[in-house]
């Protein structure tokens, strides 16, 4: 927070007058001053960076484990002389947190993506080094030609030779001006609802047409917000591969690559929408469901009515819909069937396929 006080260009954290209230600019446009105050950025106040705040979160909401993170864009703008060692002692603080609360904090590195590549690997080795680190949370412009840059090879090698789970999550979002003139009538609902599932879409499509899965096949990668539309759009990607002369052939296909690298979390809010996307990520009519685990999006999403902030709809919702279990959609004897234990398949979405993906005793 001391670091996003301290800037004046994006990202960076500031009041507008007359608001007093503390505002995170994060994107292009956030600080027009032709906006009102209380419209520029998001409020951003202790729940953002007070861990006791995330604890009492977590109190109200009967989460025993949480996996903290640094929120986007993470360390991406930092120069890069200042990269390395700004990643280097933030996962180790990080890191000493959780340590204060055994068995309840664990955490996602950050990469210093603006340092060298040999940097960037450095720390990749350290994380994984550090006693309550579970993973790299990381966005998609990579080191800002995106995911499917050669650039990060080095850094794939390293995430896959370490064995640890790379957190993919949006950030930047689609071009403005696909939202059209009256984008700012309609809020933060355009570029939250579909730009950042279309963002995470494309990224990882992207990793997929280059050939990633194909030369680190044992990369493991969760995606934010249930992959986005990646789900649902697999044949599509595919299909065309298949039409189009200009593709490399004989790479993995996107339906392949779901199954044996790809994790989801549980961030779409429709029963139906999180049965779909459950049933393209591995499993079987015995083992389904073993790849999509709970999450939160808190700090995200705080409820309006500041009355009712010890419960926040959004998480409410996703345990609720988790809780009363999911409806399997995967093909098996010609058809779709229901999982025949819904109370083990809520436990699994709940927590235990964090605890085992993550290697967490829960």
């Amino acid at each position: 927070m001391d670091l996003l006080r301290s800037r004046e260009k994006l990202p960076y954290v500031r009041s507008f007058p007359p608001d007093t209230s503390e505002r995170l600019i994060i994107l292009p446009g956030e600080d027009d001053p032709s906006m009102p105050s209380t419209a520029r950025g998001r409020p951003v106040g202790p729940d953002y960076y007070d861990i006791e705040r995330k604890l009492g979160f977590m109190r109200d909401h009967g989460i025993d484990i949480s996996v903290i993170s640094l929120a986007n864009p993470w360390l991406d703008f930092l120069d890069p002389e200042e990269a390395g060692p700004t990643a280097t002692r933030t996962n180790k603080e990080i890191n000493e947190i959780c340590s204060k609360h055994p068995g309840k904090l664990f955490a996602f590195g950050a990469l210093p993506l603006s340092a060298r590549a040999d940097i960037i690997v450095e720390e990749v080795h350290r994380i994984k080094r550090l006693e309550f680190m579970r993973g790299i949370m990381m966005g998609t412009s990579g080191l800002g030609q995106g995911l499917d840059d050669p650039e990060l090879e080095p850094v794939w090698r390293a995430i896959e030779q370490t064995g640890q789970l790379l957190f993919l999550h949006p950030h930047y979002g689609l071009p403005k001006e696909v939202y059209g003139p009256r984008a700012s009538d309609y809020g933060h609902v355009l570029p939250l609802a579909l730009g950042f599932p279309l963002e995470t879409t494309i990224a990882m499509t992207r990793m997929i047409l280059s050939g990633v899965f194909d030369r680190f096949a044992d990369l493991k990668i969760l995606l934010a917000h249930s992959g986005g539309t990646l789900p649902y759009l697999a044949g599509r990607v595919d299909m065309c591969v298949q039409h189009d002369r200009h593709m490399q052939k004989g790479l993995k296909s996107v339906e392949e690559i779901l199954h044996q690298n790809v994790y989801l979390d549980a961030i779409l809010y429709n029963t139906k929408m999180l049965s779909a996307a459950a049933s393209s990520v591995g499993g079987s009519k015995h083992d389904g469901f073993s790849n999509m685990m709970f999450g939160t999006d808190h700090p995200f999403f705080p409820p309006l009515d500041k009355e009712q902030s010890s419960h926040w709809p959004s998480t409410e919702k996703t345990f609720n819909l988790l809780f009363r279990g999911l409806e399997w959609k995967g093909e098996a004897d010609g058809g779709p069937y229901a999982a025949p234990d819904r109370k083990t398949v809520a436990g699994k979405l709940l927590g235990g396929n964090a605890c085992r993906i993550l290697n967490i005793e829960g």
